[in-house]
């Protein structure tokens, strides 16, 4: 098959690294699988297409960078995508955002390529007229979502047939990221040692991610345990809003250590944590930083909010708990108080990994899918 990825998004969020893995993992079953991004703006820090060409993958079209679709505005982008697909002769075209779903609808008019789209949101297609012309199946041949339920919502808001409808869950390169000893360079730097019962946060530093929640639970379990700390690896523009302040206000400084952002030791800040507090997922709905840590043999606290609870089995690979400081403060004392127990949480968390997020997998299924689509599948 030939296979053409396609991303209006420039950074590197979330939903940019599966579809990566999409890319590699469908070039090593011996498909020509390919993708078209835009290129960092000037000034900005490393995105997609470093990573891309990190891993080998060097686009067959540079999108322009802008912010949703004007059919006058982004004419000379689609001839140049249409001139792309036709070109590389593409048996599936793949989308996962809403500007280049619609670049993809103007530049694949007349085509015989199957039309494909990403929803990387943990919660339910809205059901909006908009929504069921752009998303639905009239005009494109198949969607991936990120779990049952998710599915079946599709079906029954948007009319999808079931067989057109793939469950992907999120993926996770399990062989980077596995268990790892702590590094005990890093955990000086951090102020950390082996005695405190460290529990991490990976996400950006804002308001919606409910931090205040989080500072409230941890303001109320640190007497009882003086052992614990909150560990935040992370950036954002608000952050002095989001945490330095509040920590302050409640005189956490000597609790809460703010790691910032990680990329070459990121796997050993990760290593050091007991467990991974995981309040509101981002643009990513599968929750990256979640397997992640899964896969590294972490536990997860974690709120009911999108896929979590479809990630999480309750009491087996982590905690569901409610969103209030007393049901968070209570986790973190079984964490401190009964390690055996989340340490065994921690090994399930890494096999439920092993069974449904690998790399192989995510490439297997949508091997699956896009031959069932072509009606190609044996």
């Amino acid at each position: 098959m030939k296979i053409l990825h396609v991303t209006s998004d420039w950074k590197w969020t979330g939903p940019a690294e599966p579809m990566l893995h999409a890319v590699t993992g469908l070039r090593e079953r011996g498909h020509a699988c390919d993708l078209a991004c835009p290129a960092e703006p000037s000034g900005t820090g490393p995105g997609l297409l470093e990573r891309a060409r990190e891993r080998g993958v060097e686009p067959v079209e540079q999108l322009s960078v802008a912010q949703g679709y004007r059919p006058w505005r982004d004419r000379d982008q689609v001839l140049r995508l249409r001139a792309a697909i036709e070109k590389g002769g593409y048996d599936v075209v793949h989308a996962h955002h809403t500007r280049d779903l619609l670049l993809c609808r103007a530049a694949l008019r007349g085509s015989r390529a199957r039309r494909v789209v990403s929803w990387h949101r943990g919660e339910p297609i809205p059901s909006v007229l908009w929504n069921r012309w752009l998303w639905g199946p009239g005009a494109l041949d198949g969607l991936t979502v990120l779990s049952p339920r998710l599915r079946a919502a599709a079906h029954e808001t948007l009319g999808w047939p079931s067989e057109r409808v793939l469950e992907l869950p999120g993926v996770v390169d399990a062989k980077r990221f596995a268990p790892r000893e702590a590094n005990d360079a890093v955990a000086r730097e951090l102020g950390l040692a082996r005695e405190h019962c460290v529990v991490g946060i990976v996400a950006r530093l804002q308001p919606h991610r409910r931090f205040e929640l989080l500072l409230d639970a941890v303001d109320r379990a640190r007497h009882e345990l003086p052992q614990l700390r909150l560990l935040v690896v992370g950036r954002g523009t608000r952050a002095r809003e989001v945490l330095d302040e509040p920590v302050a206000a409640r005189g956490l400084g000597d609790v809460v250590i703010r790691a910032g952002y990680r990329r070459d030791d990121y796997l050993d800040v990760l290593a050091r944590m007991r467990a991974l507090v995981f309040l509101v997922p981002g643009s990513d709905g599968s929750c990256r930083a979640v397997l992640e840590a899964m896969a590294m043999q972490i536990p997860i606290i974690a709120t009911r909010r999108g896929i979590l609870p479809d990630l999480i089995e309750n009491g087996v690979t982590g905690r569901l708990v409610d969103e209030t400081p007393e049901a968070l403060a209570e986790a973190f004392r079984e964490l401190q108080q009964d390690p055996a127990t989340w340490s065994e949480r921690g090994k399930a968390a890494r096999g439920r990994i092993l069974s449904l997020h690998r790399v192989e997998q995510h490439a297997e299924r949508l091997d699956r899918f896009y031959a069932r689509l072509l009606g190609a599948e044996s």
